[in-house]
């Protein structure tokens, strides 16, 4: 009996208009920066025409990467509330290209811009074996405090009764054909708004690391201390950091250099650093790992996996020759391929928008025992 479980951060599925760049340019979108706009009003409906307009190819593109994904239950990062996931499903993912999910969950959480994490799900598999939720769980509502996890780097931004996530972990108990699954979707701190010194990733590891120790911490109520080796689990979702990464020299016009590096520390070194959990990821060549192409400039360019399925031990050892497959037909044409993994784009690409998302889904077949 298989599986498709997938992870996609959809990037900003939003059902409203941020107005917050009338005031505040470095929220405002570049190309109304090109316009001479003295009026609040003549504003906000530039910026309502620019959205509507920009974001029908966008969603295309991401109904398309869905599609292309294919995945029986799929995890979904930065939606902004269960119409926004309706109206999505139904209006493209459904109607454009054939591929509905009945089933949708998301409970609200702690992001400041409304974004939650959310699951998608088939009544039933390809493979026609039914997906039944047992249960549901939040843990936004989690602090530092409750958990134990304060300490003094932590101190340097928060306080004690902070909570945890910045969004969620939604915890999902499922049956797939009868067999257990437990799914547990995550969206971790972004790497910004870091405290003054340091670069984004490291300003923010403590925050991360704390959340992947809360995850670790649930699952480990959740079946037993040291029992977690011989369940099935999953964790899922955009965690906002790296364990490696592929940097990218050069230019277009001079061409590029790609050399793989292994960073000292990340948040994910919770989950890898024993055993508690595995990174299929690993299985595929570590040129090609990644899941998002950063740039800011030809001075900083790098490719790296920010998406993961990791595994439960059993789950990894039962599925040995399972390889993630990861869906880069959706992104823009800036983002450098090194050579031999490019890819053909879906319609309408532009070279930094429309795309699907500055993420690529990830996917993977898995069998249940």
């Amino acid at each position: 009996m298989s599986l498709r479980l997938g992870t996609f951060n959809i990037e900003n599925l939003m059902t409203r208009f941020d107005f917050s760049g009338w005031r505040n340019q470095l929220r405002q979108d570049r190309v109304l920066r090109l316009y001479d706009v003295q009026d609040k009003a003549v504003y906000q409906q530039l910026e309502q025409a620019r959205l509507i307009a920009e974001t029908d190819d966008t969603r295309q593109l991401s109904a398309l990467a869905i599609a292309e994904a294919d995945a029986d239950i799929l995890c979904l990062q930065e939606v902004d509330n269960m119409p926004a996931l309706q109206a999505f499903e139904y209006g493209y993912l459904y109607r454009m290209v054939g591929n509905g999910y009945r089933q949708k969950y998301l409970v609200e959480g702690n992001d400041s811009r409304g974004i939650d994490v959310a699951v998608l799900m088939r009544e039933e598999t390809r493979a026609g074996e039914p997906i039944e939720v047992i249960d549901i769980r939040s843990h936004a509502m989690l602090t530092y405090q409750d958990l134990d996890l304060f300490n003094e780097e932590l101190a340097l931004t928060n306080q004690q009764h902070d909570k945890i996530f910045k969004r969620d972990c939604l915890e999902v108990e499922l049956k797939v054909g009868g067999k257990p699954l437990s799914l547990y979707v995550v969206h971790f701190k972004s790497m910004s708004n870091s405290r003054e010194g340091l670069d984004g990733r490291t300003g923010t590891m403590a925050i991360r690391t704390a959340e992947a120790r809360a995850v670790r911490h649930i699952i480990e109520r959740r079946f037993g201390m040291g029992r977690t080796g011989t369940r099935n689990f999953a964790i899922c979702g955009d965690m906002n950091d790296y364990q490696e990464k592929v940097q990218v020299i050069g230019t277009r016009r001079e061409g590029y250099r790609f050399e793989p590096r292994r960073e000292e520390k990340s948040a994910l070194d919770v989950f890898s650093g024993d055993g508690f959990a595995v990174n299929p990821m690993q299985r595929r060549d570590g040129m090609d790992r990644w899941t998002l192409y950063h740039a800011r400039g030809p001075e900083e360019q790098h490719l790296c996996q920010l998406d993961y399925i990791w595994l439960s031990p059993a789950l990894a050892e039962y599925n040995p020759d399972s390889v993630p497959e990861i869906i880069r037909g959706g992104q823009p044409y800036r983002t450098v391929f090194p050579p031999g993994q490019e890819v053909e784009r879906f319609p309408r690409i532009g070279w930094d928008r429309p795309k699907a998302s500055d993420h690529c889904p990830v996917v993977m077949t898995l069998e249940l025992q």
